[in-house]
């Protein structure tokens, strides 16, 4: 019996546990201190009364023989994947109900995806990059170049035609950095896919904090049908975080290699996945009701509002940042030239703040910080009061 031997090329912990475990020990040794966590982007508001609602008849049905439901669709019940298209109509993009595929979230499926895909492909992630783009494609024994993004190009790497990539990556608004792609930067990358027969898997998680005229959907962009697939999770839309459900839309016209992708999708998931229960996909469709988006946008302009004020602090401080605007992260540079995780120890240790360390996202982090919008008011606004004596 021999194992995968392409896990021997991982990192040895996968970030956030190393963040807990540090964090952990740190309270451990310090019972007296109160640590405050806006590292990990767990949201913390419950969910809507409409969801609350939808779930708990959803539940109440599986208990009435005439209404009970056994395995569920594979892609989905037709209602939830009418609700995502509504919401997809709703934003100006034309997706079909079939195109739709209900899932426990994005990053299972932005992480299983590359089942379809042959391991020789070459696969481009932008740097700083969420890791399961990384990891799952390392397992997969597969070739990863990086596109860089930096604070000259306004951490929004551009396509280069010198560079060949075959499975590409991005995520607008962007996790860590927060940066969005404008329509025209999205269409240079919607451009390059088509020319070099590449698809674009585009995690759209956080197109919900989109506040400008930045895209929220690759679909939106001519072209995309035919090079790409979408990712959108209800984690940070909704607080999905503990009942998981998001959705992939891939466009019946996209083929590679002689194969319909959403054919092999829909195989591979017939094969794996045996689809999200009854009474999430019940909550998730009344997300996209009237009242459930006017409900959720209460909790989004919460979210929204402790991104600005984070941001103002920075402000005050003189500490470059990206995000903040279009999303819920708030991407800044460590102070006095600190690294990532010198900063995460130092803030830890003189104001009980806990953050992410921009080096676990990638090369490029390093030397920048990642915090978090999704905590608590009072704690949001203590702990700007802490970084602020700190560092001021």
């Amino acid at each position: 019996m021999k194992i995968n031997k392409n896990y021997d090329n991982l990192v040895p912990s996968y970030l956030f546990a190393e963040i807990a475990a540090r964090t952990n020990a740190y309270i451990k040794a310090n019972p007296d201190k109160r640590v405050i966590k806006l590292g990990i982007g767990d949201v913390t508001l419950p969910l809507a009364p409409v969801v609350i609602d939808a779930l708990k008849k959803g539940a109440d049905e599986l208990g009435v023989k005439e209404t009970f439901k056994g395995y569920p669709e594979y892609e989905g019940y037709d209602f939830a994947r009418e609700a995502v298209a509504g919401y997809y109509q709703r934003n100006g993009v034309t997706v079909a109900p079939d195109e739709i595929f209900i899932s426990d979230g994005a990053k299972s499926d932005t992480g299983n995806i590359g089942d379809i895909f042959g391991a020789d492909n070459v696969v481009m992630v932008t740097d700083p990059v969420y890791p399961v783009y990384v990891d799952s494609n390392i397992m997969a024994g597969r070739k990863i170049v990086y596109a860089s993004c930096t604070r000259e190009n306004g951490f929004l790497a551009m396509p280069d035609d010198h560079v060949q990539a075959d499975i590409i990556y991005l995520c607008s608004p962007n996790n860590p950095t927060g940066a969005a792609y404008n329509a025209d930067q999205l269409k240079a990358w919607v451009d390059y896919a088509n020319k070099n027969d590449a698809i674009i898997l585009y995690d759209a998680a956080y197109e919900a904090f989109i506040t400008d005229d930045c895209p929220r959907s690759i679909f939106a962009i001519d072209g995309a049908r035919t090079c790409a697939i979408e990712f959108c999770s209800l984690s940070k839309t909704a607080g999905f975080t503990g009942t998981r459900c998001g959705y992939t839309v891939i466009p019946k016209e996209l083929v590679r290699d002689g194969h319909n992708i959403h054919d092999l999708w829909y195989r591979r998931e017939a094969t794996k996945f045996n689809g999200v229960s009854y009474p999430v996909q019940c909550a998730a469709a009344a997300v996209f009701s009237d009242e459930g988006l006017a409900q959720i946008r209460e909790s989004l302009n919460y979210y929204k509002e402790n991104a600005r004020i984070i941001a103002s602090a920075l402000d005050e401080l003189g500490i470059y940042y990206t995000g903040g605007k279009n999303s819920p992260y708030i991407w800044l540079e460590c102070p006095n030239g600190m690294g990532s995780w010198e900063f995460f120890d130092y803030l830890l240790r003189n104001a009980q703040v806990v953050g992410t360390p921009g080096e676990g996202f990638g090369k490029c982090g390093e030397g920048y910080f990642r915090l978090t919008s999704f905590g608590d008011r009072d704690n949001t606004i203590e702990a700007v009061e802490r970084i602020k004596n700190l560092l001021k």
